[in-house]
């Protein structure tokens, strides 16, 4: 079947008499900001403190748009008879944003969270050669790039922040003087030494002393350092005193007198 001549003209018409009948949405720009995604590629921003001059990313930029200078210094020794260490220091971290494709291989490759992108959009110049920022401008910009994501309850916690809480409190402990009074146990204990050595020799004055011996205790005779004990009939074993009833039981043997000295 062939088309009717103006059908399409028709659904163009239609099309239009649709949109002119809903409510505009159009923002008015720039006195209502838009609102942008957390990620928006806007511009790059520069955490100084991070940078470490590794010119990881100027090498790795495919449109060689940044621009690196720096000098080496030489760190003193941080404990005596140590060997002394060289540092580089930024001069100059410049961005030219008429030539950057925002492709972000800069911020991807900085092993150091040196770089991040800002939300920041606003830097439209009328001469394209004031479009090369510098470091300082790039820093301003740092502080407009948006916090991450909160992690997961049960993730674990950052290594970075680890490491700067570690180093932070090791910072502290070197900063704080070393505490030359004694603890409260210890003033306390001090308190009561010389009560107790005094109490202790008068306890020991007050305890009788071992009254001597009435007679000297013979080597010869076992039972002088033994304890006494009440006389028994029933004889004691290994006590050669007594005599052996089996001995006298057994005929053609005599009991063994008694010798001197033994009770």
């Amino acid at each position: 079947m062939a088309p009717i001549p103006g059908s399409g003209l028709a659904k163009g018409l239609a099309v239009t008499l649709r949109t002119m009948t809903r409510k505009t949405v159009t923002e008015q720009y720039p006195d209502a900001q838009p609102d942008l995604a957390p990620r928006t590629r806007g511009v790059i921003g520069l955490f100084e403190e991070n940078c470490t001059v590794c010119m990881l990313c100027a090498r790795e930029c495919p449109d060689w748009c940044i621009y690196i200078d720096s000098h080496k210094e030489t760190v003193p020794a941080a404990t005596p008879g140590g060997r002394e260490r060289s540092r580089n220091v930024l001069d100059r971290f410049a961005i030219d944003f008429s030539l950057c494709m925002y492709c972000g291989i800069c911020i991807e490759v900085c092993p150091f969270d040196a770089l991040f992108w800002s939300p920041e959009f606003e830097y439209a110049e009328t001469d394209i050669r004031d479009l090369t920022h510098e470091r300082d401008k790039l820093r301003e910009w740092m502080w407009t790039v948006p916090a991450p994501p909160a992690l997961d309850p049960g993730a674990e916690e950052p290594k970075e922040i680890a490491a700067a809480r570690k180093s932070a409190e090791k910072l502290a402990a070197q900063q704080t003087p070393p505490v030359t009074e004694p603890h409260a146990d210890e003033q306390v204990r001090a308190a009561e030494g010389p009560t107790r050595a005094q109490g202790d020799s008068q306890q020991q004055t007050d305890q009788p002393r071992p009254s001597s011996p009435s007679s000297p205790s013979s080597p010869s005779s076992p039972s002088t350092s033994r304890p006494t004990s009440p006389p028994s009939d029933r004889p004691v074993a290994g006590d050669r005193s007594q005599p052996d009833p089996s001995a006298s039981a057994r005929p053609g043997t005599e009991p063994q007198p008694k010798q001197e000295g033994q009770e």
